[in-house]
């Protein structure tokens, strides 16, 4: 169920710059060298013996555990081979900036869209942020009134819905689904889909609607 908003900006987009402090913790080299130190240290290693076995000099190795020099791949692969760990091991403590969408509760973006008319809200919780080669959009539906008429919808890519309130049949192709709280779904949305039998009113469903992004 897709309400293909024009993908307006939600009302607050954490984009925070980091924290002096933080920027030099956060730099590869840092962090390359912190996690060497910690493998170094789990196997009650000296700078000596992990130096001999990965065929570095100490003050090279002390180096590097002290964010003080850039190690090539090449480097990187022997003190891996010598940690028993594997290359990508040394990277998991650095942290690039990343950009996040935060919503306060209550404060979603409401999308109009032809299901309103029939009762339905549209609540765009957030939207994604960088460059990706797929969109996540995630809404809080509200369905408030009974109608005769519910729009189906189809567009590219895939749908989650998860119930939060209420009880409705759900159409996706040719099949239905009889859903009550807790129950989803998961499908295709190239395939005609949307509520087709209001059971017990209000509903309150989450929809994360996924697809490619034409820009990328």
């Amino acid at each position: 169920m897709s309400p293909r908003s024009s993908r307006h900006p939600l009302e607050v987009v954490d984009k925070r710059p980091m924290m002096p402090a933080l920027e030099r913790a956060n730099r590869l080299e840092d962090a390359i060298g912190r996690q060497v130190r910690v493998y170094r240290t789990q196997l009650g290693m000296t700078i000596a013996n992990l130096a001999r076995q990965s065929e570095l000099s100490p003050g090279m190795l002390s180096k590097i555990e002290n964010g003080q020099t850039s190690p090539s791949l090449t480097t990187l692969q022997s003190l891996a081979g010598a940690l028993n760990v594997p290359v990508t091991a040394l990277f998991r403590k650095y942290e690039q900036d990343r950009e996040a969408s935060f919503v306060k509760a209550g404060k979603g973006l409401v999308i109009d869209r032809r299901g309103t008319r029939a009762g339905h809200q549209y609540h765009l919780l957030g939207h994604s942020v960088g460059d990706r080669a797929m969109l996540v959009e995630p809404y809080l539906i509200v369905i408030s009134e009974a109608s005769d008429v519910f729009p189906l919808f189809q567009h590219d890519g895939a749908e989650f819905i998860y119930i939060l309130e209420g009880k409705m049949v759900y159409r996706h192709g040719s099949r239905v689904y009889t859903m009550s709280p807790g129950d989803s779904l998961y499908f295709d949305a190239d395939a005609p889909h949307g509520p087709e039998e209001l059971n017990q009113l209000p509903i309150r469903f989450l929809s994360f609607i996924v697809e490619p992004n034409p820009g990328s």
